[in-house]
């Protein structure tokens, strides 16, 4: 599909933080091409394998996790890119490192990291995405972190639109590289969020009735859920209602792809180029009125069944206690570091305080565990729970 005038332009990017010289072949690839490529190759992107989404530590195959959910926002994120003419490849980048910056078991390590950083800046999985992509994974001779094009570190930053007031780590590197925080991000990272809310909306249903904390029957009080079930119902008469749940799923995700894009086209009409978008009082891309209220109405509805279940409130507070003790204990004896986080250890506060918790943030579910477990002797009983 041809280019819309305000998509994102690889030839008119506005660079890298540090300028590379580039010996040798890589390839025809545009710079939006290298930066997806670089998050693919990344340490920090493989470890979301093995980091919560919904279920800490998950023994089912067949849950999601951040990697699976990420690859899935991807796939969203590009068909509704295509449609609307914008760039792909950014896109794709700004899904897949969205969640880089999660610390283990989700939220409720990041609301430990918060809690041991409070008197020195605290702690934001987001902003700690951009510190990860920006200075903690480097695999360059060259240069710290992988020196990302503006335009994926600016859609990373304004994930959730735009920053007023950014936190420590997100200030030290606007600093660097001002990332335009006051503005509206581009179309494409709009468009990466929504793709964000759209995936975990609906495959959360998928884990949830599969883990036995959602009901089907209480799912189905809400209308908007209900209508699609039995259209789903009429159309596969006699189908196992496992099928019929995904069939569900895929329908709800098609329902809101459709009306994003319809709702983005006629708020983009007479926009011709991707600065107005910045300077827009309101991003662009949208669900409709009706379309977003249902949405709210769903999220509501997992977060009182799902993710505040008592299942999953008592296996967050084991897991922020697991981080905010692991915190403790690296802070109170160093030498429980490995030599390399060891060696790195800043002398003073706050920045001592903060590279422990980098160190901690980049931890997987697996890896906090076998770390508690070595310092602490046992992890708490019931923190695996699927």
């Amino acid at each position: 599909m041809e280019r819309a005038p305000y998509a994102s332009d690889p030839a008119r990017s506005r660079g890298r933080e540090f300028v590379e010289d580039r010996l040798g072949p890589r390839g025809p690839r545009s710079e939006f091409q290298r930066d997806r490529d670089r998050i693919l190759h990344s340490i920090a992107f493989r470890r979301l394998a093995g980091k919560t989404q919904v279920f800490i530590a998950p023994d089912g195959d067949h849950y999601r996790v951040r990697l699976t959910h990420s690859l899935e926002v991807a796939q969203i994120g590009r068909v509704i890119a295509r449609a609307l003419g914008l760039d792909e490849d950014v896109t794709e980048a700004l899904c897949l490192a969205h969640d880089i910056g999660h610390p283990p078991f989700g939220h409720p390590g990041e609301e430990a990291l918060a809690g041991a950083l409070q008197a020195r800046g605290g702690f934001n999985h987001n902003e700690h995405t951009l510190r990860t992509l920006m200075r903690l994974d480097s695999p360059y001779c060259t240069h710290p972190g992988l020196n990302l094009s503006w335009e994926v570190l600016e859609g990373l930053a304004k994930h959730n639109g735009p920053v007023k007031r950014p936190g420590w780590a997100l200030e030290e590197l606007d600093a660097a590289l001002p990332l335009d925080l006051a503005r509206q991000p581009s179309l494409e990272a709009q468009v990466a969020a929504l793709a964000d809310d759209i995936a975990y909306d609906n495959h959360d249903i998928d884990d949830g009735l599969r883990a036995g904390m959602l009901n089907l029957d209480q799912l189905l009080e809400l209308d908007f859920v209900a209508e699609q079930w039995r259209a789903v119902e009429g159309r596969f008469h006699g189908a196992a209602r496992e099928a019929l749940v995904r069939e569900l799923v895929r329908g709800q995700i098609g329902l809101m792809v459709n009306d994003l894009l319809e709702e983005t086209r006629g708020r983009l009409a007479g926009i011709a180029s991707a600065d107005e978008v910045r300077a827009a009082p309101q991003p662009f891309a949208a669900l409709s009125v009706g379309m977003a209220a249902q949405e709210r109405a769903l999220k509501r509805f997992m977060y009182d069944n799902l993710y505040h279940h008592p299942r999953q409130k008592l296996t967050a507070e084991r897991a922020r206690g697991v981080i905010a003790r692991l915190f403790a204990a690296y802070h109170q004896d160093t030498a429980l570091l490995p030599e390399p986080w060891r060696v790195a250890l800043p002398a003073g506060e706050p920045a001592r305080s903060r590279h422990i918790a980098d160190f901690i943030a980049g931890m997987t579910d697996h890896y906090a565990m076998a770390r508690y477990r070595e310092i602490f002797g046992k992890v708490p009983r019931g923190l695996i729970h699927v």
